[in-house]
């Protein structure tokens, strides 16, 4: 089976089509890590694609703070701004289904769902320190997580803050020792923030146990321009082109 797996979409839609253009034909199930919304001037075009498409959907803190789970007290000012514009322009039903989305870890067999982490979907990732009790947590399972809009992740016994060079660009393939716990991000499909622009996703393949780590330009202009004239904090639409 091959999975294509989301993370952070953050209602960049022309991100999104990109990622599922690029990706066609080379999937056979689809797993979303959360934060669909927040950010990007197309909160209810994605969660309305998610809801038809993705069965395997955990929710992110983005999710929680703009269906009104969760107060945005600890988000920046810019991030609290498009949580309370996604507020307002949020489908009855698209608000619903944020609401009732399950927390993580969603266990599919091959592999555990989180967000943030395995302990608390909110934790970021961000170096060997943080990832030690994780890895110890998951006990030898692949663990795809999210948050940090990073591709990469961490194995036991070597941890790397982004997936090696690899001979084809846009592609890196690593393969997956049994029994050996792994961290793995597929990075941000709306909202890079290692540098790059082009949106991220993984693919995994659980015969082969293999995971693709994959990078596909979009349409970004179209996307800034979105946000703008949304009235969104100009600087949404600027780290865009950043990646960060």
């Amino acid at each position: 089976m091959v999975y294509l797996i989301l993370s952070d979409i953050h209602a960049n839609w022309e991100a999104l089509e990109a990622v599922l253009r690029h990706a066609e034909g080379r999937y056979k199930a689809i797993c979303c890590l959360g934060d669909m919304v927040g950010y990007g001037a197309d909160p209810n075009a994605v969660t309305d694609w998610v809801r038809a498409n993705v069965p395997r959907v955990i929710r992110g803190n983005h999710d929680k703070a703009c269906c009104g789970l969760e107060d945005p007290v600890h988000f920046n000012p810019i991030a609290r701004h498009a949580v309370e514009w996604t507020r307002e322009v949020l489908s009855d039903e698209n608000r619903d289904y944020l609401w009732n989305l399950p927390a993580g870890p969603a266990d599919l067999g091959d592999f555990l769902m989180v967000h943030g982490s395995i302990l608390d979907e909110d934790q970021y990732l961000i170096d060997a320190q943080d990832a030690i009790p994780q890895l110890n947590a998951a006990s030898g399972r692949l663990v795809f997580f999210g948050h940090t809009h990073v591709q990469g992740g961490f194995l036991s016994r070597l941890v790397e803050s982004s997936p090696p060079n690899g001979a084809v660009p846009g592609r890196t393939t690593i393969c997956i020792p049994p029994g050996e716990g792994q961290l793995l991000n597929p990075g941000s499909v709306g909202q890079p923030r290692d540098s790059q622009w082009r949106a991220a996703y993984a693919l995994f393949n659980s015969d082969e146990r293999t995971v693709e780590f994959v990078r596909c330009p979009y349409d970004l202009e179209t996307a800034q321009r979105k946000i703008r004239e949304a009235g969104l904090p100009r600087p949404l639409a600027d780290r865009l082109a950043e990646g960060r």
